[in-house]
């Protein structure tokens, strides 16, 4: 016999796992979807700063939106705009998701983030459909 012995009492195969904090999961989830949003407003900045050639969108709605007189909005490009909320917003479920979760701010912040950013996103929407009369797939997809 081995001069090691494993102490089988030690694992208990049906213990619960630890409690997480209440909403770590949807936090977790409000964190990926809010990456997505950083990196397509990324790409769109890249886009609209010149960076890019040009767009990969398949309609030529999404040159059209972005080079209309609303893909800015008081003097800051709507991308940036994008990039700073979808930041904000991963930057609260993150911080929940690890040691502020027990705060009251964290679900706040991004109940907050969520308004405002829905408001927005309907407001852009607006423009595209009765406006711009052009749809953007990135823009829709940073909305869904």
């Amino acid at each position: 016999m081995s001069s090691r012995a494993v102490n089988i009492e030690a694992f208990d195969a049906s213990a619960e796992p630890a409690e997480s904090a209440p909403g770590t999961m949807n936090r977790m989830v409000i964190a990926v979807l809010a990456l997505v949003g950083v990196l397509i407003s990324l790409y769109m900045a890249a886009y609209k700063f010149g960076l890019l050639g040009e767009i990969a969108c398949g309609s030529g709605g999404c040159s059209r939106v972005q080079n209309s007189p609303w893909a800015v909005f008081m003097g800051v490009p709507v991308p940036v705009i994008g990039l700073a909320g979808y930041g904000a917003l991963l930057a609260a479920s993150l911080a929940g998701v690890h040691a502020f979760a027990t705060s009251r701010l964290v679900p706040l912040v991004i109940a907050g983030g969520a308004v405002v950013g829905l408001a927005f996103t309907a407001y852009l929407t607006y423009l595209e459909a009765f406006v711009i009369h052009a749809w953007c797939r990135w823009c829709i997809t940073s909305a869904v």
